[in-house]
């Protein structure tokens, strides 16, 4: 064999090698944490999910983006602190009619570490247990919302599962939006979007 083959050989196994070496030398980057786009009417947010503290509910979510459900949904709700502009939450639901999936366990934040910080995204619910699609953006730090030592279904707090990484102006922005909407639940009087903020998109990135 020449020694022009030689090297041409030894070239192109180094090149080959090239991907496998990047990989060993960056597990983090094959191991990263799932990442979601929002695309609204109003912008964009993009949210990293806690698959490995909330895997039950991170998995649930990401069914349903991957399931196109999410597509023509909306952000239905704004939950505004009273005598605190700005501070709140906002409360998304997949497009209407949507096939849902069976109720998730509830994976407590006293379980998975996880807090209502600034930006955490949340499941709505009703009873623990409950929990399908619907889900909340917290605009503003919301400890109250997180689990508590007891057995009560409010003690149990609501389970947090990722956090906004992009776009915490376009929450901000939906948060301040017009609030009569028309509700038939008492608690929620002044807090129904009026017009509801289109989801447009829901996927992976």
């Amino acid at each position: 064999m020449t020694a022009s083959k030689i090297v041409r050989r030894a070239l192109i196994g180094a090149l080959a090698a090239a991907p496998l070496l990047v990989a060993a030398a960056s597990p983090a980057l094959a191991a990263g944490k799932p990442r979601v786009a929002i695309l609204t009417d109003k912008g964009t947010i993009v949210v990293e999910l806690e698959d490995k503290k909330a895997p039950i509910t991170a998995e649930n979510f990401l069914y349903y983006v991957d399931k196109r459900r999410f597509d023509g949904g909306q952000f239905f709700r704004a939950n505004r602190a009273k005598g605190a502009p700005g501070q709140g939450s906002i409360q998304g639901q997949p497009k209407p009619y949507s096939r849902r999936a069976p109720p998730i366990a509830h994976e407590s934040t006293l379980k998975t570490g996880l807090k209502h910080k600034t930006g955490a995204i949340s499941m709505g619910r009703d009873a623990p247990g409950s929990a399908t699609a619907d889900f909340f953006i917290c605009a503003s730090p919301q400890p109250y919302l997180d689990a508590k030592p007891g057995k009560s279904d409010a003690a149990q707090g609501y389970a947090v599962f990722g956090y906004v990484v992009e776009g915490m102006d376009v929450v901000k922005k939906i948060l301040s939006g017009r609030t009569d909407g028309p509700t038939n639940v008492p608690s929620m009087k002044g807090q129904i979007l009026n017009p509801p903020v289109k989801i447009i998109s829901m996927k992976r990135v």
